[in-house]
């Protein structure tokens, strides 16, 4: 079936391509919260006019990982600690729901692919790599969601993830010992191999607590 204006398309757009590998600065701390976004320099470093870097950029605004100041330009979303919990309290809906979901289904796959993550976490946390500790993290979480099989929660958590990213390169300052996070995460994993939900629920549930008593001490996900 024909229709008019909807052509095939061979290739990401440049602004896809730019608006992509903003998010991945943003993620890693590259573009650090609250950093101001400058045309020309970002249009210089891409190599291109400000027309699609514009596009990019609103594309971006849109997903709430940048904000517009009147006369001043756009800036990197600056997490205050009501945003951190608005964060980490929407995360432990979606992957509340998610393990649910799991548990219904193919467990020992999701366990299996789970696990995969952990090891990742372990072999970061043996080379004091803080980064890879933090992209495996991240990793753990979005597997545990995709296996859900939910296509919902897999879209609505896809933003949610960008500024739990943010959350995690300021997280990884807190701890003491980078074999706390292996563990929680471990801990996690154990209880759905076996399939205890309710346990696999309130370690996740205090999994989230502890990061917001981290981020912003002094407030708390259960009131």
């Amino acid at each position: 079936m024909y229709i008019a204006g909807i052509e095939p398309v061979d290739r990401e757009s440049t602004a896809g391509i730019i608006a992509h590998r903003l998010r991945e600065a943003i993620m890693t701390g590259a573009l650090p919260p609250g950093a101001q976004l400058g045309e020309a320099e970002l249009a210089r470093r891409f190599n291109v006019s400000r027309g699609p870097l514009r596009e990019a950029m609103q594309r971006l605004v849109s997903e709430g990982l940048l904000r517009s100041e009147r006369y001043r330009g756009l800036f990197v979303l600056d997490l205050e600690p009501a945003d951190v919990r608005d964060v980490y309290a929407a995360r432990s809906a979606i992957e509340r729901a998610a393990v649910i979901e799991v548990m219904n289904g193919d467990r020992e796959q999701a366990a299996a692919l789970l696990d995969e993550t952990v090891w990742a976490m372990v072999a970061a946390a043996e080379k004091d790599d803080p980064t890879a500790l933090s992209d495996a993290d991240l990793r753990f979480h979005e597997v545990l969601i995709r296996a859900s099989g939910s296509k919902r929660l897999n879209r609505i958590a896809r933003t949610l993830l960008i500024e739990t990213r943010m959350c995690l390169s300021l997280l990884q300052t807190t701890y003491q010992r980078v074999d706390e996070r292996v563990a929680e995460h471990s801990r996690i994993l154990n209880a759905i191999r076996e399939g205890d939900t309710q346990t696999a629920l309130a370690l996740l549930e205090d999994h989230m607590e502890d990061a917001v008593g981290r981020l912003a001490p002094g407030m708390t996900l259960r009131g």
